[in-house]
């Protein structure tokens, strides 16, 4: 540690007078952490505008609106005369969707004739979409169901009959592990490690960066005697200890303060994000070795980085993907943290049964020990171009 006192105190300073350290290392994934867990605290997004075209104008239609008004994420916002004014308000973003009930629906119900009931969703707006179809359609096998109850109870059929001839096979669905469907808790626990990884790799392709750019590279590499790796570790330990501080700080948000799942207990979550941030930075020294330029490095960290939320398993699953693609996730931080996070505080299972993905993360820390010849040769030899 005395031998690293210069290279320190000489890190801290250029930390200290350069803002752009302090947006990404601290202002930055504050301002994720509040945004993204404040924007999704209900869980799931209520009272989504959603439009009616009435053309029945029955008792019955009116209830059948009212109750689809009734549900938590729908809300009825207008009632149109036709179906391409509703259409209209769809393309000028005014409802997410309509439900068309054409004249004459609730007679053809009544002498059952089959009548049909139309719904449109904005598919644009994924979420918004599929919310809204999950309630239209649940509303139209509702009032299906309805129906052909009054129909049955009019012929003499017992409620017992009624119900096994509507309803022949009953569900009991359990969501495990986040049996509220809770956004936040599906997205967050990905999503806020996700942007607090990308910008460890922008910041270590930005702090290793700038000494080629500057040419203060043979500054840096005397300043620590001639050993490349004193020099890497007296560059990376302050910024090691601020996303150390940020990578606990999320984990206390997530499972202290928001109360998420973990049944692995929160020290245990804290350790492997501390793991993933090593990783995190071990790519990040990866980056700027292969492309010794500050816009190619931070090109190069930008796009791993937002690569990773698509290729984590998080939105798609990954078994489901193409098989080169199944196996290019593995050189992906993000993936391995994802299955850590699902085995130990989604599952509760130990951390060595998840062995794998903490080799994995342990090899991504240790991958600067491979490029320090590299890295000496682009700080003493390598010539910026602008």
């Amino acid at each position: 540690m005395k031998s690293l006192s210069p290279l320190l105190l000489r890190e801290l300073r250029r930390m200290a007078s350069d803002p752009v350290y302090w947006f990404c290392m601290v202002l930055a994934p504050l301002f994720c952490y509040v945004f993204f867990t404040s924007m999704m605290a209900s869980g799931l997004p209520d009272d989504m505008p959603l439009g009616v075209v009435d053309n029945d104008r029955t008792t019955t239609s009116r209830q059948l609106v009212r109750n689809l008004d009734a549900f938590q994420q729908t809300r009825v916002a207008a009632c149109y005369p036709s179906v391409s004014d509703a259409r209209r308000a769809v393309q000028r973003g005014d409802i997410y969707g309509f439900y068309y009930i054409p004249e004459g629906t609730t007679r053809k119900a009544q002498r059952q004739e089959v009548p049909t009931v139309s719904f449109y969703t904005n598919y644009s707006y994924l979420v918004a979409g599929s919310l809204l179809y999950r309630d239209m359609r649940m509303m139209s096998e509702l009032v299906s169901g309805a129906a052909t109850r009054t129909v049955l109870y009019a012929k003499g059929a017992t409620e017992k009959q009624a119900m096994a001839y509507l309803q022949p096979v009953v569900t009991d669905m359990h969501a495990i592990n986040n049996p509220w469907l809770n956004y936040n808790v599906y997205l967050s626990n990905t999503l806020l490690p996700g942007m607090l990884m990308l910008f460890i790799f922008m910041v270590t392709v930005y702090g290793i960066g700038t000494e080629i750019k500057q040419g203060t590279g043979r500054n840096w590499y005397m300043t620590a005697g001639g050993s490349m790796l004193r020099a890497l570790a007296g560059k990376l330990l302050p910024q090691l200890a601020v996303f150390l501080l940020m990578g606990t700080l999320c984990m206390v948000h997530l499972y202290g303060v928001l109360k998420f799942p973990c049944h692995c207990g929160l020290p245990v979550m804290i350790g492997i994000m501390s793991l993933f941030i090593l990783a995190a930075q071990g790519l990040g020294v990866l980056m700027i070795a292969a492309l010794p330029t500050l816009r190619m490095g931070l090109s190069f960290a930008s796009l791993w980085g937002v690569i990773s939320f698509s290729i984590s398993g998080m939105s798609y699953p990954v078994m489901a993907m193409h098989p080169a693609l199944q196996g290019l996730a593995w050189l992906f931080p993000l993936r391995h943290y994802f299955l850590l996070y699902v085995n130990c505080a989604l599952d509760g299972y130990e951390v060595m049964n998840a062995w794998p993905y903490v080799a994995a993360l342990a090899g991504f820390a240790l991958l600067p020990l491979c490029l320090l010849g590299r890295l000496k040769n682009a700080l003493l030899n390598y010539k910026y171009l602008p």
